[in-house]
Order: structure tokens, then C-alpha cells, then sequence
């Protein structure tokens, strides 16, 4: 099993778009696939069309109730082969600040390896103690980035924050990859920002882009992936190449 967070300091950066639609694009390609939602906007649930009920229980309820499960709050979603854990919109980030290792202690006391191929974690921006339980948790982190200075300022920032994870909190945490979002090829400043990401972390690091597509905002204000709502469409032919490409690196 590979435990992979989606995270970007700057909010907008498109992580709730691909935390949904890779999830949807893992479990067709026959990986039973769990998305947990680590960020209070709970929107992954939106995404995916679950309806969610304030009287059960959220992934949010491990960090108040010392007795909770995740497998408890795990929802079905209608797709096979894809299970999610919803978000607590009223959740208070405080109650999290003594608990780095609530995430990763569950996920290996409740032996989800054997659960699910791979878990995918969506976080917030915000750089708390919420964040940090999903990188300790993880294998590996994925950065979506919309190429303008104000998201690469937010991947320094990550940046800039795991390293000190990766030496002393999770050493065996790697960085996936950098996977451009409302890319285009014909304006030269996006073609300038993917450059100065490939100048400082690698070419090998850029991922596939995801243009934009007005279709990926309409399939989730559908409560559907991209696949199931327009499979024509740019978008679910960019997420199916950017999973691909994950699937082979994982």
C-alpha cells in the first residue's frame, strides 16, 4: 500500500481537484482507493457526491475522540473500488496540536495496508498540526501548482516545512512529483514558472499538465470525477496520463 498526501501552501492550487480525480482514475484502474480528507473545507466530499451527515464520523473525529476509528467513518461513494473518509467543517484545528501521530498510528493499528492499494490524504494550506499528521502518515508527497508566482511561493514554503519531517519525523517521506494545474503551453509565463520548478527540483519532477477545462468545474458541481462526467474532455484525458505516470512511480 502507498500513502500519498496532496499538498500546496497556497490555497487554490487545485489539490481538491486532483485528490478526487485521481482517486477516481486509481480505483478504475482497478486499485481499491481510499480518500481521506484531511482539509475542514470537506469539499472531497462534494466532489465526489457523498452526502455527509454531521452525526457520523468524520476523519476529524480521531483527534477528539481518543477511541475512534477511521474505518468507522469510511463512506462508500457509489464507485467501485473508491471509499472515502469525509471532513468536519466545524472541526477546531487546536484540538489536534499534541497529536502528530493520531493519522499514522491508526492507519497502521487498523492495518488499512492490507485494506486498500493505495490511500490518498488532501490537506489543508494552513501549515498546523493537521498537515503534519498527514506527512508524517504519507510515502510520498504530490504538489499541484498553478503556474503563477503566488503558488510557486507556496511550494517553497512546503518545501521549506518538510524538510525537517523528512529528517526527523518521517525519513522514509519522498516528493512525487510537481504536477502543473490550468497549464498552457501558449503563455509564456506558465511555460517560465514550470521552467524555474524543473531549474530547482529536476525535470523528472514535473508531471504531466492538467489544462484548463471549464468541464472540471462542472463535474464537480456535479458531485462526479471528471471520468464519469466527461470522458471526452480534456480533463479526464489529462488525469488519466497524470495517473499513469503516478501509478508507475508508486
Amino acid at each position: 500500500m502507498s500513502v500519498l498526501i496532496i499538498s500546496n501552501r497556497k490555497g487554490g492550487a487545485g489539490k481538491t481537484t486532483t485528490a478526487v480525480n485521481l482517486a477516481a482514475e486509481f480505483s478504475a484502474a482497478g486499485k481499491k482507493t481510499l480518500l481521506i480528507d484531511l482539509d475542514t473545507q470537506g469539499h472531497c466530499s462534494i466532489g465526489l457526491g457523498v452526502k455527509v451527515n454531521r452525526s457520523e464520523p468524520s476523519i476529524h473525529t480521531l483527534f477528539t475522540n481518543p477511541t475512534a476509528t477511521i474505518t468507522e467513518a469510511v463512506r462508500k461513494t457509489g464507485i467501485d473500488n473508491l471509499f472515502t473518509v469525509p471532513a468536519d467543517p466545524l472541526f477546531n484545528h487546536g484540538d489536534v496540536e499534541s497529536k502528530p501521530y493520531r493519522l499514522k498510528n491508526a492507519i497502521e493499528q487498523e492495518n488499512l495496508s492490507s485494506k486498500y492499494d493505495i490511500i490518498i490524504i488532501d490537506t489543508p494550506p494552513s501549515l498546523d498540526a493537521l498537515l503534519l499528521n498527514g506527512l508524517i502518515a504519507a510515502d510520498f508527497v504530490l504538489v499541484p501548482f498553478i503556474p503563477h508566482h503566488l503558488s510557486y511561493e507556496g511550494i517553497k514554503q512546503l518545501i521549506r516545512a518538510l524538510y525537517p519531517i523528512m529528517v526527523r519525523e518521517n525519513r522514509d517521506l519522498k516528493i512525487l512529483g510537481f504536477l502543473p494545474n490550468m497549464a498552457s503551453d501558449r503563455i509564456k509565463f506558465h511555460i517560465k514558472m514550470r521552467g524555474k520548478i524543473a531549474k530547482e527540483f529536476g525535470m523528472a519532477k514535473i508531471l504531466s499538465p492538467i489544462r484548463r477545462s471549464i468541464r472540471l468545474a462542472e463535474a464537480f458541481e456535479a458531485g462526479k470525477p471528471i471520468r464519469y462526467y466527461a470522458p471526452k474532455s480534456t480533463g479526464a484525458h489529462d488525469y488519466s496520463v497524470v495517473a499513469n505516470e503516478i501509478l508507475s512511480l508508486l
